[in-house]
């Protein structure tokens, strides 16, 4: 039998929260945080520090009391069941491995607490060391681990208690980026090969949109915006998830009749019904591309290249338009076409974009 296998308890198990709020004296960490993860499902919670996504893991896992709101896995309500009567597996940014355990022992040490017999506890801390590729590492020391395998110990622990659901905050941040890279891509093989439903905490935006079936963004105890990674991306649903989510252009423009001239081009909205007038958009630099042949007269979209950022297989070219910065990312051969000093048109692709506008000033009553 494998760890993935057939097992009983191993099925993915649907997870509701529902209109669950926490305050913190008079700060609102979570207000009314609705989220519904699907059986088998790993749903990334991505924001900024203080956006409430590690509170609203901690309410799920039992470590905290929502002021109000239910918390409802495989149908069952759990709000004001204890953190230890839940069966959730969780994962945290600090390894927490005991230092005078091998890494078999430290497997073992939950399912000692569920009074599983020794020859069980044995037989299942092998499948899941082997499944996070560490049976040959089982007698070995912390110490004697790198950071990297150190947290898939910790993986297989919380995997090796059979918990219906899997939570993970923040695992990888304390790891370097390779390491950080190919656990990433570990964990999202474990998870997707032994089918649990998973919650992953991160503010880390490649993260979340390398491994997750859906991401959710917040900001300030809401949920901005749930979805796939590609509609996060490519249609955010608010500024603040379209500036968030990888880089962003801010370029001002006029808005008319459900489109933007943008320095001279007209670029569609996402949401083409908005009143016309003065507004920033929101442009991704993927949507940007430049060119140095032909006549290079003065235009609004020609300047000169003043950076140069190696991504690798790509790069990041940063042009000064006079009275403003434009980024455009392409392929590195394209870029290393144009050095720095070099004179550049821009051409904007007629990608939808969001807007943003000036809030008015607030009166005094």
């Amino acid at each position: 039998m494998t760890a993935t296998g057939s097992s009983e308890g191993r099925a993915g198990v649907e997870v509701r929260l529902e209109h669950l709020t926490r305050k913190y004296a008079t700060t609102t960490a979570l207000d009314r945080l609705t989220l519904t993860l699907a059986p088998g499902e790993l749903v990334a919670l991505l924001g900024p520090s203080g956006c409430g996504k590690t509170t609203a893991l901690r309410l799920l896992a039992g470590l905290e009391e929502a002021d109000s709101g239910r918390v409802i896995i495989a149908g069952k309500d759990v709000t004001n069941v204890p953190a230890n009567r839940r069966n959730i597996g969780m994962v945290f940014q600090a390894y927490s491995l005991f230092p005078h355990m091998s890494a078999r022992q430290n497997v073992e040490f939950g399912m000692q607490l569920q009074h599983v017999g020794p020859a069980e506890r044995r037989e299942r801390a092998t499948e899941v060391l082997d499944l996070v590729g560490l049976a040959a590492h089982a007698n070995k020391f912390a110490h004697q681990l790198s950071g990297g395998q150190q947290q898939r110990v910790a993986l297989a622990r919380a995997l090796a208690i059979k918990p219906k659901v899997l939570l993970l905050d923040e695992p990888l941040s304390a790891l370097d980026a390779k390491v950080r890279a190919r656990l990433r891509d570990e964990i999202r093989r474990v998870q997707l090969e032994v089918g649990i439903t998973t919650l992953f905490v991160t503010h880390d935006q490649e993260e979340a949109l390398a491994i997750a079936d859906r991401v959710g963004v917040m900001q300030s105890g809401h949920l901005e915006q749930l979805g796939p990674p590609t509609e996060i991306y490519s249609r955010p649903a608010t500024p603040f998830v379209a500036e968030f989510v990888g880089l962003t252009n801010r370029i001002k423009g006029e808005v008319h009749g459900g489109t933007v001239d943008v320095r001279g081009t007209r670029i569609p909205l996402v949401d083409p019904d908005v009143d016309d007038g003065p507004a920033t958009a929101l442009v991704r630099p993927e949507a940007v591309t430049l060119a140095s042949n032909g006549e290079m007269e003065d235009g609004p979209l020609v300047g000169t290249v003043i950076a140069i950022a190696f991504l690798g297989a790509m790069s990041r070219v940063t042009v000064d338009l006079g009275d403003t910065i434009v980024l455009a990312q392409m392929a590195t051969s394209a870029a290393s076409q144009t050095p720095a000093g070099t004179k550049v048109r821009l051409t904007l692709r007629p990608d939808p974009v969001l807007i943003q506008r000036e809030q008015p000033a607030a009166t005094a009553p």
